[in-house]
């Protein structure tokens, strides 16, 4: 019997090494060549195309006047300090248009850091191609819940995003509908950043001058740019009422906003349900709320019948001092505690949706307890008739319960040092201050959002700026060492 390698007589090997050959080609190219004909494919098959809009003229301009104003019609952009003061004014695809004109510097820069942000934690190219792929497939009708003046407002604003430095990376409307979507897609990950942030309200005498307050720190580990780079919008749409909100250069939604009624509020995330791969942005909805509320029940009926995409906590205050806090969770009623006073708000939920496995884990493995345990202290502990400063003071708190020494940056705290933005709202005189970073330790500037807010409004470089001082801590010996340190942080979220 022949050998098992032996060719048969006047046939030699070579055809056979050749076939092999041809077959370990083959399947190379199969290995290579599927995942590229499969990111194509993905490419094809989840593209999202804008809706047609009209055409919308204009460039912006140098002031004469003021050189470090650029001016596009009713719409402005300057440097309030630290802080990026833009108005946006018009019906929704004007205001798409003045947007990313007004700030497209802003814009690319914004985006190019997060990018970096993604290279660098992400430094092999085809995962970050399968990880664009997944996200591309899993979010593919992530726009379908999005209304019609949304969607144009953001085609307009993709249109004048040119030219577009990142059009390799995704469709410029494909591309401003995911960070539409941002925060939605941030907090359906388990572990997501946002599950971090502290309000509370104060009302009924417990505020200067019998006011009302609602204040919050917006924590956000997505790096330096939505706190360096943050702006405050101010956002005169055709047929809404005027708002302001606190946010960065490409979103006019809202997570932490007033509008000229003196209805203020604030998002926190929470988890319960399973999130929804497509539905209304909570910034959207959040934006139609300032848009068209002018009262805290009303706020809430506007609420009531829109499903939302992931879990999270509306806190609302109005002129009135109506306090409110809405839990919010997918194909689930919503669920509504009013308050007067002094009221917290962590990130846990404690409704209906209380004991649900999704917040029963936030409980657990999150300070969400430790940060209200020690915001109830600090709110029991303020004198009737607390000054500006002393809200500041609880936004910057970074000791323990019962005012126990903590390392700083220790994620049981008020203030981590990881917050994106800080901000009060007064909705009695319908003030805000904005932190100036980093984080809450730079100076918090008052904006009159009432007066910048009105239509006959005229922006002057002569205008004073008022702060609350910056937090002694920034200048210290402490925070230097801290930095040097790699900025660590102590616990979890």
């Amino acid at each position: 019997m022949p050998s098992r390698t032996a060719a048969p007589e006047g046939q030699s090997l070579a055809p056979r090494s050749s076939r092999r050959r041809r077959w370990a080609l083959g399947i190379a190219l199969a290995l290579f060549g599927l995942p590229v004909l499969a990111h194509h494919g993905i490419d094809c098959a989840t593209r999202i195309a804008p809706p047609p809009i009209a055409q919308t003229p204009g460039e912006p301009a140098i002031s004469p006047e003021d050189p470090g104003l650029r001016v596009l019609g009713p719409a402005y952009a300057r440097k309030r300090g630290a802080i990026l003061e833009v108005r946006l004014a018009g019906n929704f695809e004007e205001i798409g248009h003045q947007h990313s004109r007004l700030l497209y510097p802003e814009m690319v820069a914004n985006e190019g850091v997060l990018y970096e942000q993604f290279n660098r934690f992400v430094p092999v190219a085809p995962l970050r191609w399968l990880i664009m792929d997944l996200s591309r497939l899993q979010f593919r009708r992530v726009d379908q819940g999005m209304t019609d003046e949304r969607r144009r407002e953001i085609a307009a604003e993709a249109r004048g995003f040119s030219p577009d430095p990142y059009a390799d990376v995704l469709p410029t409307y494909h591309r401003f509908v995911f960070l539409h979507s941002l925060y939605d897609i941030a907090l359906s990950f388990e572990h997501s950043p946002l599950i971090g942030c502290t309000s509370f309200s104060l009302g009924d005498g417990a505020f200067e001058d019998g006011h009302t307050v609602l204040a919050r720190n917006f924590d956000f580990e997505a790096g330096s740019i939505f706190d360096t780079g943050k702006a405050v919008f101010l956002v005169r749409e055709d047929g809404r009422i005027p708002y302001a909100s606190v946010a960065w250069p490409g979103l006019a939604g809202a997570l932490s906003g007033m509008n000229a009624e003196g209805v203020a509020l604030v998002v926190h995330g929470a988890r319960a349900r399973e999130p929804k791969p497509a539905g209304e942005p909570v910034v959207h909805t959040m934006r139609e709320v300032l848009g068209r509320a002018r009262t805290t029940a009303e706020a809430i009926e506007l609420l009531r019948p829109r499903d939302p995409m992931v879990s999270h906590m509306v806190m609302l205050a109005d002129a009135h001092g109506d306090v409110a806090i809405v839990e919010r969770a997918p194909g689930a009623p919503i669920h509504v505690r009013q308050g007067r006073g002094k009221v917290p708000l962590t990130n846990h939920l404690e409704g209906p949706l209380a004991a649900d496995p999704a917040n029963l884990r936030v409980e657990k493995v999150t300070s969400t307890h430790a940060r209200r345990k020690r915001l109830d202290e600090l709110l029991e502990n303020l004198p009737p008739g607390a000054s500006v400063e002393r809200v500041v003071g609880v936004l910057r708190d970074r000791k323990g319960s019962g005012g126990t020494s903590r390392p700083l940056g220790d994620r049981c705290t008020i203030d981590a040092l990881i917050a994106t933005h800080g901000v009060m709202m007064d909705t009695t005189a319908k003030v805000m201050w904005v932190s100036e970073g980093p984080h809450l330790l730079g100076r918090f500037l008052r904006f009159d959002i009432g007066r910048l807010l009105d239509p006959a409004y005229v922006p002057s470089k002569d205008e004073p700026i008022f702060a609350v001082p910056e937090d002694p801590l920034l200048r210290s010996t402490e925070y230097d060492a801290w930095l040097k340190a790699g900025s660590p942080h102590q616990g979890e979220q």
